[in-house]
């Protein structure tokens, strides 16, 4: 899975809220070298592990590390926790009665410890990833804490917000990207390549029947949208088709029901994605390993970031790092 790296023209980076990788695998093929991980969740850390072989340990919890215990490096990436930025969490965070965005003491403030780490090593740059929802989260005072903050640590930044389905992927799945450089940079994000492509590149020919929904949870899918349609709402399930040019977006939660991505199959119910085409949802290639159980595997694809966005930004960004040292 590791890319081989010419170090006289490569950059190094640090991955921080790791999760499974994608990350690294896209700023690998950007040129990047990995010289730091920190990842939490055992099951992402064990993913990780699977497919990095040549990597240094996993660290844990990056509230609990020393800034001084990360080595020196050009850039830092981070795909910092979006739950409390999210829509949907948001809406099921406000259900239960917490708090979220930066009053979520234990997700929503994990952002200025990516703050207290770019303080400390001063990279040449950084790369920030979180949903579209960061956007307009508290009326945007989030985002422009967030801008200001990084501001504060005399870094220039660009902000945009990319769909991986303008990427070559079959997927309608909007982030926003952040990024910093400590110098002046003539930066600008990549233009999507607007590559063709539709739900049947990611398909498997053979699928398992455990996939297929049963008639009971497909008649709960088609009463909820019902009842959903009844009251103005568009929520319920998605159905797609080969032919589709592109899915929803593929969520942590999808393990739960699949109801968000299901293909349509005939003269039967529809069935779920399979980790496999999850996997090429998010633009990782075949050879990735899958260690761990379907409901694990859900959850960390639906978190990552999709490959080919993220490749397209880091060789921007890799051409304006490389000129630091003409």
């Amino acid at each position: 899975m590791e890319l081989m790296n010419n170090k006289e023209n490569s950059f190094t980076f640090i991955d921080l809220f790791a999760g499974i990788g994608g990350f690294r695998a896209a700023t690998e093929k950007a040129g990047g070298v990995c010289i730091y991980t920190s990842e939490q969740d055992e099951f992402c850390k064990q993913t990780y592990t699977a497919n990095f072989s040549n990597h240094h340990p996993v660290a844990g919890d990056i509230t609990r590390i020393d800034a001084e215990e990360i080595p020196d490096h050009n850039l830092l990436l981070s795909g910092f926790p979006c739950q409390s930025f999210s829509n949907a969490g948001v809406s099921k965070i406000k259900s239960l009665g917490r708090l979220h965005g930066f009053e979520d003491k234990t997700r929503g403030k994990l952002f200025f410890e990516i703050s207290r780490i770019l303080k400390h090593h001063r990279p040449e740059a950084f790369l920030l990833e979180n949903v579209k929802g960061l956007k307009s989260h508290d009326n945007g005072n989030t985002l422009r804490t967030m801008i200001r903050v990084l501001r504060d640590l005399e870094y220039n930044l660009w902000v945009e917000v990319l769909n991986a389905r303008h990427f070559g992927i079959p997927q309608n799945r909007e982030r926003i990207f952040i990024v910093g450089f400590r110098d002046h940079s003539n930066f600008s994000f990549p233009c999507p390549p607007m590559k063709i492509s539709r739900v049947g590149d990611i398909l498997q020919e053979e699928v398992d029947e455990k996939y297929t929904i049963s008639d009971k949870i497909w008649a709960s899918h088609k009463e909820r949208k019902k009842r959903a349609r009844a009251k103005g709402y568009g929520f319920g399930y998605s159905i797609f088709n080969k032919d589709s040019s592109y899915t929803g977006t593929l969520s942590s939660r999808y393990y739960k029901d699949g109801s968000e991505i299901l293909i349509e199959q005939k003269d039967k119910n529809p069935r779920m994605l399979t980790p496999r085409e999850c996997a090429r949802l998010m633009g990782f290639p075949d050879t990735f390993k899958i260690p761990v159980s379907n409901t694990q595997a859900y959850r960390q694809f639906g978190n990552s970031v999709v490959i080919p966005v993220v490749e397209a930004i880091t060789k921007e960004m890799s051409l304006h790092i490389n000129q630091k040292g003409d």
